[in-house]
Protein backbone atom coordinates (compact mmCIF):
# COMPACT_ATOMS: atom_id res chain seq x y z
CA UNK A 1 0.00 0.00 0.00
CA UNK A 2 1.04 3.58 -0.49
CA UNK A 3 2.96 4.97 2.50
CA UNK A 4 1.95 8.33 3.99
CA UNK A 5 4.11 11.35 3.32
CA UNK A 6 5.40 11.20 6.88
CA UNK A 7 5.96 7.85 8.50
CA UNK A 8 3.33 7.54 11.19
CA UNK A 9 4.37 5.95 14.48
CA UNK A 10 2.07 3.17 15.57
CA UNK A 11 0.56 2.57 18.94
CA UNK A 12 1.93 -0.47 20.70
CA UNK A 13 -0.81 -3.07 20.49
CA UNK A 14 -2.25 -4.01 23.86
CA UNK A 15 -2.01 -7.58 25.08
CA UNK A 16 -5.58 -8.58 24.33
CA UNK A 17 -7.76 -10.74 26.53
CA UNK A 18 -9.99 -12.42 23.98
CA UNK A 19 -12.49 -13.67 26.56
CA UNK A 20 -12.94 -10.23 28.12
CA UNK A 21 -13.35 -8.63 24.69
CA UNK A 22 -16.05 -11.15 23.76
CA UNK A 23 -17.95 -10.57 27.01
CA UNK A 24 -19.76 -7.67 25.32
CA UNK A 25 -19.93 -9.30 21.91
CA UNK A 26 -23.56 -8.31 21.31
CA UNK A 27 -22.85 -4.59 21.82
CA UNK A 28 -19.77 -4.81 19.61
CA UNK A 29 -21.55 -6.87 16.95
CA UNK A 30 -24.29 -4.42 16.02
CA UNK A 31 -22.06 -1.74 14.43
CA UNK A 32 -20.11 -4.49 12.66
CA UNK A 33 -23.32 -5.76 11.09
CA UNK A 34 -24.44 -2.22 10.23
CA UNK A 35 -21.17 -1.73 8.35
CA UNK A 36 -21.46 -5.12 6.69
CA UNK A 37 -24.93 -4.24 5.47
CA UNK A 38 -23.47 -1.56 3.18
CA UNK A 39 -21.25 -4.02 1.30
CA UNK A 40 -22.11 -4.88 -2.31
CA UNK A 41 -22.53 -8.65 -2.85
CA UNK A 42 -21.37 -8.19 -6.45
CA UNK A 43 -17.89 -7.36 -5.18
CA UNK A 44 -17.70 -10.58 -3.21
CA UNK A 45 -18.43 -12.55 -6.40
CA UNK A 46 -15.24 -11.43 -8.19
CA UNK A 47 -13.31 -14.57 -9.21
CA UNK A 48 -9.84 -14.86 -7.74
CA UNK A 49 -10.46 -12.17 -5.11
CA UNK A 50 -10.88 -12.32 -1.34
CA UNK A 51 -12.60 -10.46 1.47
CA UNK A 52 -10.19 -9.23 4.16
CA UNK A 53 -11.18 -8.56 7.76
CA UNK A 54 -8.46 -6.17 8.95
CA UNK A 55 -8.04 -6.24 12.73
CA UNK A 56 -10.19 -9.37 12.92
CA UNK A 57 -9.72 -9.97 16.65
CA UNK A 58 -11.29 -13.24 17.76
CA UNK A 59 -12.66 -13.91 14.28
CA UNK A 60 -16.39 -13.74 15.01
CA UNK A 61 -16.91 -11.07 12.33
CA UNK A 62 -14.79 -12.98 9.80
CA UNK A 63 -17.08 -15.98 10.19
CA UNK A 64 -20.18 -13.81 9.68
CA UNK A 65 -18.64 -12.31 6.54
CA UNK A 66 -18.19 -15.82 5.16
CA UNK A 67 -21.81 -16.69 5.98
CA UNK A 68 -23.14 -13.53 4.37
CA UNK A 69 -20.97 -13.78 1.25
CA UNK A 70 -20.69 -17.46 0.26
CA UNK A 71 -18.01 -18.17 -2.30
CA UNK A 72 -14.88 -16.05 -1.81
CA UNK A 73 -12.23 -16.74 0.81
CA UNK A 74 -12.32 -14.56 3.92
CA UNK A 75 -8.95 -13.74 5.44
CA UNK A 76 -8.74 -12.26 8.93
CA UNK A 77 -5.63 -10.22 9.79
CA UNK A 78 -4.60 -9.28 13.31
CA UNK A 79 -1.43 -8.49 15.27
CA UNK A 80 -2.47 -10.35 18.43
CA UNK A 81 -1.40 -13.98 18.73
CA UNK A 82 -3.97 -14.52 21.49
CA UNK A 83 -6.81 -13.21 19.35
CA UNK A 84 -5.69 -15.26 16.36
CA UNK A 85 -5.47 -18.41 18.47
CA UNK A 86 -9.02 -17.80 19.69
CA UNK A 87 -10.18 -17.17 16.12
CA UNK A 88 -8.63 -20.38 14.78
CA UNK A 89 -9.96 -22.48 17.63
CA UNK A 90 -13.54 -21.40 16.94
CA UNK A 91 -13.52 -21.52 13.13
CA UNK A 92 -14.43 -24.60 11.10
CA UNK A 93 -15.28 -23.02 7.72
CA UNK A 94 -12.40 -23.89 5.35
CA UNK A 95 -12.97 -20.62 3.45
CA UNK A 96 -11.99 -18.60 6.54
CA UNK A 97 -8.32 -18.29 7.45
CA UNK A 98 -6.29 -16.02 9.71
CA UNK A 99 -2.89 -14.41 9.42
CA UNK A 100 -0.73 -12.28 11.67
CA UNK A 101 -0.16 -8.84 10.24
CA UNK A 102 0.47 -5.16 10.91
CA UNK A 103 -2.31 -2.88 9.69
CA UNK A 104 0.24 -0.22 8.70
CA UNK A 105 2.09 -2.67 6.42
CA UNK A 106 -0.80 -4.64 4.98
CA UNK A 107 0.01 -6.41 1.70
CA UNK A 108 -2.59 -8.90 0.52
CA UNK A 109 -1.48 -12.29 -0.78
CA UNK A 110 -4.80 -12.69 -2.62
CA UNK A 111 -6.23 -9.66 -4.49
CA UNK A 112 -8.91 -8.03 -2.33
CA UNK A 113 -12.43 -7.33 -3.54
CA UNK A 114 -13.49 -5.96 -0.16
CA UNK A 115 -11.35 -4.54 2.65
CA UNK A 116 -13.41 -4.52 5.83
CA UNK A 117 -12.28 -3.29 9.25
CA UNK A 118 -14.41 -3.09 12.37
CA UNK A 119 -13.01 -1.12 15.34
CA UNK A 120 -9.31 -1.57 14.63
CA UNK A 121 -7.72 1.44 12.90
CA UNK A 122 -8.33 3.73 15.88
CA UNK A 123 -5.24 2.05 17.38
CA UNK A 124 -3.05 3.33 14.53
CA UNK A 125 -1.46 6.76 14.76
CA UNK A 126 -2.50 8.94 11.80
CA UNK A 127 -4.61 6.10 10.43
CA UNK A 128 -6.21 8.42 7.88
CA UNK A 129 -2.89 8.52 6.00
CA UNK A 130 -3.22 4.81 5.25
CA UNK A 131 -6.76 4.83 3.89
CA UNK A 132 -5.93 6.08 0.35
CA UNK A 133 -3.37 3.27 0.07
CA UNK A 134 -5.98 0.72 1.07
CA UNK A 135 -8.29 2.00 -1.67
CA UNK A 136 -5.47 1.65 -4.20
CA UNK A 137 -5.23 -2.06 -3.40
CA UNK A 138 -8.79 -2.57 -4.64
CA UNK A 139 -10.00 -3.11 -8.19
CA UNK A 140 -12.30 -0.55 -9.74
CA UNK A 141 -15.60 -0.79 -7.89
CA UNK A 142 -14.05 -2.60 -4.92
CA UNK A 143 -15.11 -1.45 -1.48
CA UNK A 144 -13.28 -0.21 1.60
CA UNK A 145 -15.48 -0.42 4.71
CA UNK A 146 -14.23 0.91 8.05
CA UNK A 147 -15.86 1.47 11.44
CA UNK A 148 -14.09 3.17 14.34
CA UNK A 149 -15.30 4.27 17.77
CA UNK A 150 -15.44 8.04 18.11
CA UNK A 151 -16.19 8.25 21.79
CA UNK A 152 -13.00 9.97 22.93
CA UNK A 153 -14.65 13.02 24.44
CA UNK A 154 -17.18 10.95 26.39
CA UNK A 155 -16.71 10.37 30.15
CA UNK A 156 -15.74 6.73 29.49
CA UNK A 157 -12.49 7.90 27.90
CA UNK A 158 -11.95 11.28 29.54
CA UNK A 159 -12.10 9.66 32.98
CA UNK A 160 -9.34 7.21 32.03
CA UNK A 161 -7.00 10.17 31.78
CA UNK A 162 -8.35 11.70 34.98
CA UNK A 163 -7.79 8.46 36.89
CA UNK A 164 -4.32 8.11 35.35
CA UNK A 165 -3.33 11.53 36.65
CA UNK A 166 -4.07 10.58 40.25
CA UNK A 167 -1.40 9.33 42.64
CA UNK A 168 0.33 6.95 43.17
CA UNK A 169 0.52 5.70 39.56
CA UNK A 170 0.62 9.11 37.89
CA UNK A 171 4.29 8.89 36.86
CA UNK A 172 3.96 5.36 35.49
CA UNK A 173 0.98 6.31 33.35
CA UNK A 174 2.20 9.73 32.22
CA UNK A 175 3.37 8.46 28.82
CA UNK A 176 0.71 5.84 28.20
CA UNK A 177 -1.26 6.49 25.04
CA UNK A 178 -4.81 5.32 24.63
CA UNK A 179 -6.92 4.90 21.53
CA UNK A 180 -5.90 7.45 18.90
CA UNK A 181 -8.14 10.33 17.94
CA UNK A 182 -10.82 9.67 15.35
CA UNK A 183 -11.57 12.88 13.51
CA UNK A 184 -14.79 14.47 12.33
CA UNK A 185 -16.49 12.80 9.33
CA UNK A 186 -15.73 15.62 6.88
CA UNK A 187 -11.98 15.07 7.20
CA UNK A 188 -12.26 11.47 6.00
CA UNK A 189 -14.64 12.51 3.24
CA UNK A 190 -12.20 15.11 1.90
CA UNK A 191 -9.26 12.68 1.89
CA UNK A 192 -11.08 9.79 0.21
CA UNK A 193 -13.53 11.47 -2.17
CA UNK A 194 -11.02 12.10 -5.02
CA UNK A 195 -10.36 8.34 -5.21
CA UNK A 196 -13.98 7.18 -5.06
CA UNK A 197 -16.89 6.70 -7.38
CA UNK A 198 -19.13 6.51 -4.33
CA UNK A 199 -18.46 7.46 -0.71
CA UNK A 200 -20.57 7.30 2.45
CA UNK A 201 -19.37 8.68 5.80
CA UNK A 202 -21.71 8.77 8.78
CA UNK A 203 -21.94 8.51 12.54
CA UNK A 204 -24.26 6.57 14.83
CA UNK A 205 -24.65 6.88 18.60
CA UNK A 206 -25.62 3.51 20.07
CA UNK A 207 -27.44 3.47 23.39
CA UNK A 208 -25.73 0.36 24.72
CA UNK A 209 -27.65 -1.44 27.44
CA UNK A 210 -25.29 -2.85 30.09
CA UNK A 211 -25.87 -4.73 33.32
CA UNK A 212 -23.84 -6.00 36.27
CA UNK A 213 -21.16 -4.50 38.48
CA UNK A 214 -19.05 -1.71 36.97
CA UNK A 215 -20.56 -2.33 33.51
CA UNK A 216 -18.90 0.56 31.66
CA UNK A 217 -15.52 -0.11 33.29
CA UNK A 218 -15.86 -3.78 32.35
CA UNK A 219 -16.63 -2.75 28.77
CA UNK A 220 -13.63 -0.45 28.38
CA UNK A 221 -11.35 -2.89 30.23
CA UNK A 222 -11.46 -5.05 27.11
CA UNK A 223 -10.31 -2.22 24.83
CA UNK A 224 -9.30 1.36 25.69
CA UNK A 225 -8.28 0.74 29.30
CA UNK A 226 -5.80 -2.02 28.49
CA UNK A 227 -2.71 0.12 27.79
CA UNK A 228 -3.08 1.72 31.22
CA UNK A 229 -3.54 -1.58 33.02
CA UNK A 230 -0.55 -3.17 31.30
CA UNK A 231 1.77 -0.41 32.58
CA UNK A 232 0.96 -1.23 36.22
CA UNK A 233 1.63 -4.08 38.59
CA UNK A 234 -1.25 -6.36 39.51
CA UNK A 235 -1.88 -4.50 42.77
CA UNK A 236 -1.57 -1.06 41.19
CA UNK A 237 -3.81 -2.12 38.33
CA UNK A 238 -6.53 -3.26 40.72
CA UNK A 239 -6.42 0.05 42.61
CA UNK A 240 -6.38 2.08 39.39
CA UNK A 241 -9.34 0.12 38.05
CA UNK A 242 -11.35 0.72 41.23
CA UNK A 243 -10.63 4.45 41.04
CA UNK A 244 -11.71 4.58 37.41
CA UNK A 245 -14.82 2.48 38.07
CA UNK A 246 -15.96 4.82 40.85
CA UNK A 247 -15.62 7.82 38.56
CA UNK A 248 -17.63 6.02 35.88
CA UNK A 249 -20.38 5.07 38.33
CA UNK A 250 -21.10 8.77 38.80
CA UNK A 251 -21.00 9.51 35.07
CA UNK A 252 -23.11 6.49 34.09
CA UNK A 253 -25.48 5.75 37.00
CA UNK A 254 -27.41 2.53 37.20
CA UNK A 255 -31.12 3.05 36.55
CA UNK A 256 -33.91 1.84 38.81
CA UNK A 257 -34.42 -1.17 36.53
CA UNK A 258 -30.77 -2.23 36.97
CA UNK A 259 -29.76 -1.08 33.50
CA UNK A 260 -26.83 1.23 32.75
CA UNK A 261 -27.14 3.11 29.46
CA UNK A 262 -23.79 3.70 27.79
CA UNK A 263 -24.05 6.05 24.77
CA UNK A 264 -21.32 5.18 22.29
CA UNK A 265 -20.53 7.14 19.12
CA UNK A 266 -19.08 5.33 16.10
CA UNK A 267 -17.85 6.56 12.70
CA UNK A 268 -18.52 4.61 9.51
CA UNK A 269 -16.82 4.85 6.10
CA UNK A 270 -17.84 2.91 2.99
CA UNK A 271 -15.81 3.89 -0.07
CA UNK A 272 -16.00 2.42 -3.59
CA UNK A 273 -12.86 2.80 -5.68
CA UNK A 274 -13.28 4.80 -8.86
Amino acid sequence: MTAPTEKAPTLKAPIWDANLYLKFVDARLRPALDLMGRLDPANAARPGHAIYDLGCGAGNISRILAERFPGPPVIGVDSSEEMLAKARSQTTDPRVSFAKGDLTRFKPDVPPAILYSNAAYQWVENHIDYFPGLLELLPSGGQLAIQMPRNHEAPSHALMKKAAEMSPWRDKLAKVGGIRSVWEPARYYDVLKPLCSDLEVWETIYQQVLTGKDPVAQYTAGTGLRPYMEALSKEEGAAFYETYAKLLAEAYPTRADGITLFPFRRLFIVARRA
